[in-house]
This record gives C-alpha cells, structure tokens and sequence, in this order.
C-alpha cells in the first residue's frame, strides 16, 4: 500500500466525518487493486445472484413419431421396445429468464449433472444488441402478418435491457457474463455475437470478467445483404468475440475455408486442388483467418431451407465453425438467448450434447419445432439422436417477481416488497374490476361471489402458486376462486383444476391483458380478461390400438380492439387485431369507409402443433430441493407427471398443412390417461387429459 501524505489523511478525515463515499483515487491508494482500467456504469454492483429455483420438466420428446412398428436402432444409451431413452444425458430446453436459470445450473443440482458430462465446453450466445427488439413477433395470417405484441414478462426483460440505456444493458449482460464464466468447465470457450451498436460495452465487460488476456479472436463477420445507405458506409459486418476461460489451457480445432482461385495451377502438391461443382470453380483449402466472408446470411442465395422467419436466425453454417473449433464430438455446449435454437440444432447434428434456454414461448416452440424436425431426419438417415426435455424454473420467491433491490436492508427490502405488491395488486383488481378482500393469505379481491388471487407481475403463475390457493380454500371452506396472471406455467393445466374440482373447489384461470397499464383502455371498459384455450378431442379405439382425432380448439386471446381500431385509423391504412379469439383485419380507404376481414376462419387457423402422449401417467415429474435440515439434495415428485411426446403434427414455413387425427397406438388392455397439448400460433400451450379404455387381448 502506497504511504499516505498528511494532506491526504486530512482529506480521508473529512470525508469520513461528513459521511461522504472517499474519491475514486483512494481506492488504488489503500487497497491493492492491480487494475489500470476498469469498467463503471451508474448503479455498478459486483454482487451476482446466487438464487436457486427447482427446474421442472414438463415436456420430454425423444421419438419423432410413434408408429406401431418402430423400433429405434439406438447405439449411445438403452432404449425401451417403444424406442425411447431411458439412460444417459438428455438435451435441454429451458423456458425462463437466463439470470435465474444461470444461477440455478451453476448452484443447483443439475451442477453436479453438468460436470458428469465434463462441464460446458463451449457457449455461444446471441444476447439482443438491438436497441429497438422489443420482443414482438410478426404472425403469418393467410396472406397477411399480424405483429404480436410482447407479453409482460417479455416487456420487463426489454425494460430491464434497455430502460437506461448503455446502462441498464451493461448490468444485464454484466451479470449474465459472471455466471457464464463460473459455467464453464476450465478448458471451455465463449464466444460473443454483437454488431457495431454494442461492441464496445460487449468487449470492456469480457475484459474485466475474463481477463484481457484470454481474448482469443476478435471475429469480424462479414456477409452481403440488401439495403445500404448513402450518408455512410454500408455496415455488413458483425463481431463475435472468442474468449478462453484459461489461455493456457483451451480447446481449439484449426479450421479451414474455401480459397478459390481463377484456374487450377499445381502449384504444391501439399495443396490440392479441388473443383466446385456448384460454384463452379477451383479452391483450395485455406487456414481460416479470423475475418469470415464465406458464410452467407440467412435470406441471400443460399440458407433457404433453414430458414425459420424468426428475426434474429443466424446461419448454420456460422455456428458449425464455431462448434467445429471450440468442441468435440459428445461435448456439451449452451446458448442462454437462443432464439431460433439454431446452436442446439447444429449441436444435434454434429453429436454435441446441449442446454438452450430463452424467455420468449415462442423461440422456445420454434426450437421445439425445429429439434423434432432434425431427429425426423437423422432417423431417417439412420443415425443417432438424444432425447431433449423442455423445462420450466418453479418456485420463484417474491423478490424475484417484484423487482426488489437487493442490496437494500431486509427490513427495507420487505416495505419495498409490500409497497410493490399494493400498488400491482391495486392496478389489476381496478382493470378487473373487483373489490379489494382482507383477511386472505392468497387472495386480494372478490367478484360476482368469487374470491379472486392475482399472480406474479412477470414470472408465470406456478403450480406452487395454485397449490397454496387449494389449500386456502380448503381450510376456509372456500368454493369458487379466479386466478389472474399475465402467464401461466407451461404444463399446468389442466392437472391443477382436475385437482381442485375433485376437492369441490371451481377455479377459474384467466390471462391478465397487457392493456391493464394503459389508463385510457381501462377507463373505456376496453381490458378483457380473457378465459385460458380449450382443447376438445375424440378418441378412436380399435381393438388394442387408439388414436386420437383432434376435434376444437377455442382461444380467447385479445389485443388491442375492432372498436378502437376504427377509430384511430387513417384514411387508406389498415390493421390488424384481435378481439375474443378472433383475428380481424380492419381497413379503411379513401373516403374514409371502414371495412372489417376476419382472417381466422376456421378453429384450425388458430393451431401451430399438437402432440399425444399415449400413457400420460407414465412418468413421475421428480424434482430436487435442498433439504434445509442436512443441506442434501432429495428427489421429490411433484404430484405430476411429464407430457412424453410420442406422436405430433404440426406446420412449418414449407408445408402449412395439420394432420388432425394421430396414428393408431398400441396399448397394453386397461384404463389410462391420454394427454393432448395443442401450441398455438403465438407459442402458447394447452393441454387436456382424458381416461380411456382398451379393450382386447394383450
């Protein structure tokens, strides 16, 4: 430590007497800090959070159909006689924000799973650097688009990435970097995609997590694609950063691109020559240098086939390079804002184990989608595949949907959090239009008879959350409850409300619209809380076969109002909206004359995918939770069981037909349950159960 002068030491003085923070330049002169650059932002905190929430798996897919007769022919773990895993690593998709479902792999109990594969080889991730990506999605209507607005917890996330700004997004993506350091296993990479918007935060926040001296490339992408301005120069690069958590100590696999050349010269007989039917060129391989123009965006000339309409799709010919040189064949590798699942599916392909995760349903059924496809597709070809499960995050603690300062004292944490949840609780029963209730421990208004609980502000309402309302009403003798919530739990329904009803209790669910916030949509009577889907089914036996006919769906989804439209609309525009489950596009022309299309014609329009599992209550959703008493992880069942997949349909950008009756399944004689889940074309699920019986000799 330096020697401090007495001028100096008169300033700590008075400092510390008027209760001032000491200059910045004291802190290099008390402390040993060896840094000469450091990153600061206003509201820096070094503190990462340490939450650990249960992940539940509420979905498993591991055969892309179930005909009768297959049988498949796996070599990398057992199978059962219906072609399905039954030990080994089984892939990852996990729905939830990516701080929480970092701090949970790192300080759970999937940790110790983790490091049994060798840890995490590789992450790739994607993170938004746009600052105008607000999460909404365009929806192909026959032939218009619908623009579907972000969900509440999809606004909080763009509010908490760019609400202040470079700030706010620096502390997102700081705190995210730290857990993905303390992720990867010691000879593991990370790579960093970014464009010119945030390349300069990206690279400051790598510096200081990772060390300077573990930066292994600065990549420059660069690729041709429509548009260019004229006040500057085109920007057709991206930049991904490529850090080693250890330099000393890495995998890298050297990588070669294409050099074509005007003939063919012979030059070195240790350089071949190679002719290029498609191109129709000579090249010869070349030693990749650390700028790649070889790889073409998605939408050019080539990628067509990939190509998923999701806006922020990176090629995957991008991501084979990056697992080709940072990987090897049955490493686990992870991308925390994956999107389209392009890491994951190129993961598959190549024989990598993975872990994708997002916050957005709908990057999380485009991923579902896109994984089914690809083991359609090996197995054709006759080659191996994983299973991969789809995961929720469970049991979330107020703090974490509230948005409570957690450097604050408990005591102040605690008025934070009650003061938060008055206003929120407030704000919906007002738009429902509810009075307030006391003396609940789960509920907060009452309506027309009806108790009524509001969920969580922007995580999904969980079976947890439901549960404790059973029991409420249990023990009061209540019999007639509405939940609120902005999301619900994938998989949640309709076990829970079977539950409740078997206990005399009618629970009604509903999703609280965005429009809650806007006081002119409350004041007109324009919110409607709108009635989760409904699925309806018929069930084809014959023999020791069933199949099942997928006969309704209703959706009750709303946004924005025909009423509201037409009044707003300018002379020759049109728009767009939806209004009780109907889509409606409403138009106005040049004398101001209002004409009203519905697109959804037909229930069908509504259905993305569907899928059957053929013996619901096959397989125990078992969770682990800390035993607070021993400090030792204990498997738990959750009550429920997990949807296996074993028969779907669903449309793709190519082909926009639904098959609506299944195969025929074999079945042992007996009663069993069958689960339907339908996804709709805005990423959400439903799903319903029902018994039925074979009948026939085994």
């Amino acid at each position: 430590m330096a020697q401090l002068t007495p001028a100096e030491l008169q300033e700590i003085n008075r400092f510390l007497d008027a209760g001032k923070p000491l200059p910045d330049k004291y802190r290099f002169l008390l402390f040993e800090d060896k840094r000469e650059v450091e990153l600061v932002w206003n509201g820096k905190t070094n503190e990462v959070t340490n939450a650990v929430l249960p992940f539940q798996v509420i979905e498993q897919v591991d055969e892309p159909r179930a005909e009768v007769d297959t049988k498949l022919q796996m070599s990398m773990f057992d199978v059962d006689d219906r072609g399905r895993q039954l030990k080994g690593w089984q892939n990852k998709l996990i729905w939830g924000d990516n701080k929480l479902i970092l701090s949970s792999l790192k300080n759970g109990p999937l940790r110790e799973e983790i490091e049994k594969q060798g840890g995490i080889k590789l992450i790739y991730i994607d993170p938004p650097f746009d600052v105008g990506a607000d999460f909404s999605m365009d929806v192909e209507i026959g032939e218009d688009t619908f623009t579907k607005k972000p969900n509440i917890l999809e606004e909080i996330a763009y509010r908490d990435t760019w609400g202040k700004g470079a700030d706010s997004f620096i502390a997102m993506i700081y705190e995210r970097i730290a857990l993905l350091r303390d992720l990867l296993s010691d000879d593991g990479s990370i790579y960093v995609h970014c464009d010119y918007r945030v390349t300069s935060h990206i690279r400051q926040v790598l510096d200081e997590i990772f060390g300077a001296e573990n930066l292994q490339n600065e990549i420059i992408w660069s690729y041709k694609s429509g548009g260019v301005s004229k006040s500057s120069f085109a920007r057709k690069h991206d930049t991904i950063y490529f850090y080693a958590k250890d330099r000393r100590n890495y995998i890298f696999n050297t990588q070669y691109y294409k050099s074509y050349q005007a003939k063919k010269y012979n030059y070195n007989p240790n350089y071949p020559e190679i002719w290029d039917e498609e191109e129709q060129k000579w090249y010869h391989n070349s030693i990749c240098r650390d700028v790649w123009d070889d790889i073409k965006v998605i939408g050019t000339e080539t990628g067509q086939g990939e190509r998923l309409a999701y806006p922020t799709q990176k090629p995957e010919d991008l991501l084979v390079r990056i697992l080709s040189a940072s990987s090897n064949e049955g490493d686990l590798v992870a991308d925390f804002f994956s999107g389209s699942g392009t890491t994951a599916a190129v993961a598959e392909k190549m024989g990598r184990k993975w872990i994708a995760s997002d916050l957005g349903k709908f990057a999380i059924h485009t991923t579902r989608k896109r994984m089914i496809g690809i083991q359609r597709e090996l197995k054709a070809n006759g080659k191996d595949f994983r299973a991969f499960e789809i995961l929720n995050l469970g049991k979330y603690e107020r703090q974490h949907y509230v948005g409570v300062n957690e450097n604050l004292r408990l005591e102040e944490q605690q008025k934070q959090v009650e003061a938060r949840e008055r206003e929120f609780v407030g704000l919906i029963l007002n738009a429902y239009k509810a009075d307030e209730a006391e003396g609940f421990k789960t509920f907060q208004g009452k309506k027309s008879g009806r108790l009524v609980a509001v969920g969580p502000v922007n995580v999904p309402v969980s079976r947890l959350f439901v549960e404790e309302v059973i029991l409420e009403c249990r023990q009061k003798h209540i019999t007639k409850v509405d939940i609120l919530g902005f999301e619900f739990e994938m998989g949640l329904f309709p076990n829970v409300l079977d539950d409740a009803r078997s206990k005399g209790i009618d629970i009604s669910p509903k999703h609280i619209p965005a429009e809650v916030f806007d006081k002119r949509a409350v004041g007109k009577g324009q919110v409607l809380f709108h009635d989760v889907a409904a699925i309806e089914i018929k069930p084809l036996v014959k023999k020791n076969s069933i199949a099942i006919e997928l006969t309704d769906f209703s959706v009750f989804y709303s946004q924005d109002s025909v009423s509201d439209a037409e009044e707003t609309l300018k002379d020759k525009k049109n728009k767009i909206v939806v209004e009780k489950g109907q889509i409606v596009k409403v138009s106005k022309d040049k004398d101001g004359i209002v004409t009203r299309q519905q697109l959804t014609k037909v229930w069908t329009d509504w259905i993305d995918y569907w899928a059957v599992d053929f013996n619901f209550e096959n397989k125990r959703e078992i969770i682990r939770v800390k035993n607070e008493a021993n400090g030792e992880w204990e498997e738990i069942w959750t009550g429920d069981y997990i949807f296996e997949n074993e028969w779907q349909s669903f449309r793709t950008k190519n082909d926009r037909s639904l098959e609506l009756t299944s195969v025929a399944h074999e079945c042992a004689s007996g009663t069993r349950k069958v689960a339907v889940k339908v996804v709709d074309i805005f990423g959400n699920d439903t799903m319903t159960i029902i018994d039925v019986t074979i009948g026939g000799k085994k």
